[in-house]
């Protein structure tokens, strides 16, 4: 049973760490945010602000302007943020139908943390409602991790499209630990799973086999009434 429990909760402990750093993001962890596109122009236009560097978080984008210096705007979940070139000639739009889904990262860390929570159960419907939570919780983070795909895809393609701008559109620590989560959380409720399965079973071959009494013979029956 410990073969595959233990390895079941170490996979969640460590899939809950990585999905409550990443459900906290921008602005309060610099580090972690999906999608950061860097300008080798300076002069690009946020906001009425210049900026060398854009970066996209849950709660945030943030951007770093010639001297370096981090400036997160206000906006909350669900933003939306225009990016146009130095001389204001063309700009787009990044809306907030595209970061709205990124809430879906505190829903899947707190599904995470229910079944991180069963695992320590010895019950055996406890163990099972864990495996299927984790199940659940990879589901929640697969659909995260394609939101998360989608707003790459979307920036890149709309920087794309500003003349006159050198800029680069990369994925960041945010978007790889979502994947690294994923994959964690498939293991955990396999591992999980198959624990309980081999708890039950190795449970099943302990109890005592009942001895079957030998029939008592047609021609015994005469020796006792002879007795």
């Amino acid at each position: 049973m410990k073969l595959f429990y233990v390895p079941g909760v170490i996979c969640l402990l460590f899939a809950l760490v990585l999905g409550v750093l990443v459900s906290i993001s921008l602005p309060f962890l610099p580090a972690l945010d999906f999608v950061r596109v860097r300008f080798a122009d300076s002069g690009v236009m946020t906001s009425g602000a210049g900026m060398t560097e854009l970066r996209f978080g849950i709660w945030a984008p943030c951007y770093y302007d010639t001297t370096g210096a981090r400036t997160c705007l206000s906006a909350g979940h669900a933003y939306t943020i225009s990016i146009s070139n130095a001389a204001k000639t063309a700009d787009v739009i990044i809306g907030s139908s595209w970061t709205r889904g990124l809430a879906v990262h505190p829903v899947a860390a707190a599904v995470t943390f229910l079944a991180f929570l069963m695992s320590f159960s010895t019950h055996h419907m406890v163990t099972l409602l864990a495996s299927l939570t984790s199940f659940l919780a990879a589901m929640l983070t697969l659909i995260a991790f394609a939101i998360d795909i989608a707003l790459y895809a979307f920036v890149h393609h709309e920087v794309g499209k500003l003349p006159d701008i050198n800029a680069s559109t990369r994925t960041s620590a945010a978007f790889w630990m979502t994947f690294a989560t994923l994959l964690l959380l498939l293991i955990a409720g396999c591992t999980v799973c198959l624990g309980r399965r081999k708890d039950r079973l190795s449970g099943a071959s302990t109890y005592p086999v009942s001895s079957t009494q030998e029939k008592p013979s047609f021609l015994s029956r005469f020796r006792l009434r002879r007795n």
